[in-house]
C-alpha cells in the first residue's frame, strides 16, 4: 500500500492508504517523489474545477519520480528509470489533432484534473506520456519540468529573440521560470510584481523587478527601451490590472503573450492594439518539445531549480502544503510523495 492525497470537496483532503494499480498494456506504474502544487490545484481546491474532477480525487500534475513497473508492450521504459509526465491525454480526432495541434485538443483530458493524478506514492499511466530525466537531475528539481515547459511554450509562442526587451507580469513560479527561459535565449528582461517576496526572490535571481505600486512601469520601460517600448510582455498574473498594464508596454508590433488564465473577460485597449499594430497571441499547456526544451535547460542550470523550491512537505501534511501556498510568502511548494532526492 502507499499513500494517496484524495480531494473530497470542500477546500478538503484527505490522505489514505491505495493499493499500487498495476499497469495494463501500454502502462507504467511510476513511485512517485515529489509533486508540486499549483495554480490550477489551488483553484480545484477552491471547488471552482467540481465541475471536471470526479470527486473523490487524486490531483497533481507537476512530478518526478522512478519507473516502478512495466505492462505488457512497453520495451522503451525499464524500471529504475528517471522521469516525469506530459500530462495530456488527447483524442488524435478532432480538428486540433488533425492539425498537428494535439496539446490543443477539443477534447483534451488534462491528466491530473480530468483523470487520476501524481499527489499519491504509487502512479499508473500510459507510458506514451512519459518524458525521461538525465540521472544528474534530481528528482526534487525534476518536478519543475512541467512548469518550465511551460515557460518554454510561451517564450517559443512569441518569437523573443536575442537582445529584445521582455517584461513579465506577475514573478509566480511560471513568471520567474518564463523570466529564466527569455534570459537563457539572450533576451533584456524584467518583471512587474506587486508581492514583496515574490520582487526579492526575483531580484535574488538577477532579474530587474519591478513594483508597480511604486514605479510605473510604461515609465520604465520607456527608459529601459529609448521609448520604443518592450518586443514582447507576458502577462502572467491574470488581473484586469495586468492587462491593462501590457498592452501600454509594447513597442511597434509587439507581442503580447497571454499566459494567465483569466476566469472573466477583461477589457483590452483595442485602439493600441490598432494603433501600433500589435500581436495578442495565446499560451497554453506545451509541446513535447517543450518538455525535452525543458529537461535540457534545468539539466545546464539554466533555471534556478533550487532559488524556486521555497517548501517540501510530506504528502500526510497535504493540507498545510496548500495552506502555506495560500498564505504567500512562497514560490513553489513541493510533496514529498516518498521518492528518494
Amino acid at each position: 500500500m502507499t499513500l494517496g492525497a484524495l480531494y473530497v470537496g470542500n477546500r478538503t483532503f484527505t490522505v489514505e492508504p491505495r493499493p499500487p494499480v498495476p499497469p495494463g498494456p501500454g502502462e507504467v506504474r511510476i513511485d512517485v517523489a515529489y509533486t508540486g502544487i499549483c495554480g490550477t490545484d489551488l483553484h480545484v481546491r477552491h471547488g471552482t474545477m467540481d465541475h471536471r474532477v470526479a470527486v473523490p480525487a487524486v490531483i497533481g500534475h507537476e512530478m518526478a519520480g522512478r519507473v516502478a513497473e512495466v505492462g505488457a508492450g512497453v520495451t522503451d521504459w525499464q524500471v529504475g528509470d528517471a522521469v516525469t509526465v506530459m500530462p495530456l491525454d488527447w483524442c488524435g480526432e478532432c480538428p486540433a489533432c488533425r492539425a498537428g495541434h494535439q496539446h490543443i485538443c477539443h477534447r483534451l483530458t488534462f491528466v491530473g484534473v480530468d483523470s487520476p493524478g501524481s499527489m499519491q506514492g504509487s502512479w499508473t499511466v500510459p507510458a506514451e506520456l512519459l518524458v525521461g530525466l538525465p540521472e544528474g537531475l534530481s528528482l526534487r528539481h525534476g518536478a519543475l519540468i512541467e512548469p518550465a515547459a511551460v515557460a518554454v511554450h510561451d517564450v517559443r509562442r512569441s518569437r523573443l529573440a536575442a537582445g529584445e526587451h521582455a517584461v513579465v507580469i506577475g514573478a509566480g513560479p511560471v513568471g520567474l521560470l518564463i523570466a529564466c527561459v527569455a534570459r537563457s535565449v539572450g533576451a533584456q528582461v524584467a518583471l512587474v510584481e506587486l508581492d514583496p517576496h515574490r520582487r526579492a526572490v526575483a531580484a535574488g535571481l538577477g532579474f530587474t523587478v519591478l513594483d508597480p505600486a511604486a514605479t510605473d512601469p510604461a515609465e520604465f520601460v520607456g527608459g529601459w527601451t529609448g521609448m520604443a517600448g518592450a518586443a514582447v510582455v507576458f502577462e502572467v498574473s491574470g488581473s484586469a490590472g495586468g492587462v491593462r498594464t501590457a498592452t501600454g508596454l509594447l513597442a511597434v508590433r509587439g507581442r503580447l503573450v497571454v499566459v494567465g488564465i483569466h476566469p472573466t473577460p477583461r477589457e483590452v485597449d483595442l485602439h493600441r492594439v490598432f494603433w501600433r499594430e500589435l500581436e495578442i497571441v495565446g499560451a497554453r499547456v506545451y509541446q513535447r518539445d517543450d518538455f525535452t526544451e525543458a529537461v535540457r535547460l534545468l539539466a545546464a542550470g539554466a533555471v534556478p531549480t533550487e532559488e524556486l523550491i521555497s517548501e517540501v512537505v510530506p504528502l500526510r501534511h497535504v493540507t498545510e502544503a496548500f495552506d502555506a501556498l495560500e498564505r504567500g510568502g512562497v514560490v513553489k511548494v513541493l510533496i514529498d510523495c516518498g521518492g528518494d532526492a
